[in-house]
């Protein structure tokens, strides 16, 4: 039986180029007020049992937000997955979730759910995916993994791929669909953050 918080790390994905906000660390970006990972870290702190932060530069900033901070173990910014790998390698719970620091209204209860549909389905990954006007939309980055996909992982990266959900769908994956498609707005660029929505409550 899984406990969505004791068995399960959290990772705020903080560790990208920031190519479309003209390369600025969009982790520290400020969003309310805050940079947009300290809010991520708020957000998924009580929905886990131990939680850090993926980053490559500013690592002292991020540290102060509290949290162990692991940087990429794969040389240039090879994306998310390069992140996930991190987090797995200094992950000590059987369970490892993943969420953007551009994303600052995701679901509360998105481990909890994300962890039923890991335990009923029997996978290895559970992705979450949205509803929109009738069809499903993966949203790879936000998952949930057994520690022990590390060695797939590493292997999977080594080989050149990039890409988070095809790493997902060759694994023993699951959908979990949330119809609150808002939640999952993310902020790309530099007028996104200027623009993005409040949270209604």
């Amino acid at each position: 039986m899984i406990s969505a918080r004791d068995d399960v790390t959290g990772l705020i994905l903080a560790g990208g180029r920031g190519s479309r906000m003209g390369g600025v660390d969009k982790g520290l970006q400020l969003h309310r007020g805050r940079p947009l990972a300290a809010l991520a870290l708020e957000r998924l702190r009580p929905q886990v049992g131990k939680i850090m932060v993926n980053a490559n530069r500013n690592l002292e900033t991020y540290r102060a937000m509290d949290v162990p901070v692991w940087p990429d173990e794969v040389p240039d910014y090879p994306g998310p997955l390069a992140g996930m790998l991190a987090g797995l390698a200094h992950c000590d719970t059987p369970l490892l979730a993943t969420v953007p620091c551009d994303t600052p209204d995701f679901p509360l209860d998105l481990v909890a759910r994300l962890a039923e549909g890991l335990e009923s389905a029997d996978a290895d990954i559970a992705v979450a995916y949205t509803r929109a006007e009738g069809r499903l939309f993966p949203q790879p980055v936000f998952c949930l993994m057994k520690r022990s996909l590390h060695d797939a992982l590493a292997a999977f990266i080594a080989a050149g791929e990039r890409k988070t959900g095809f790493f997902a769908r060759g694994q023993r994956n699951t959908r979990v669909v949330f119809d609150d498609d808002a939640a999952f707005f993310n902020i790309n660029t530099l007028n996104e953050l200027e623009q993005a929505p409040r949270p209604s409550a």
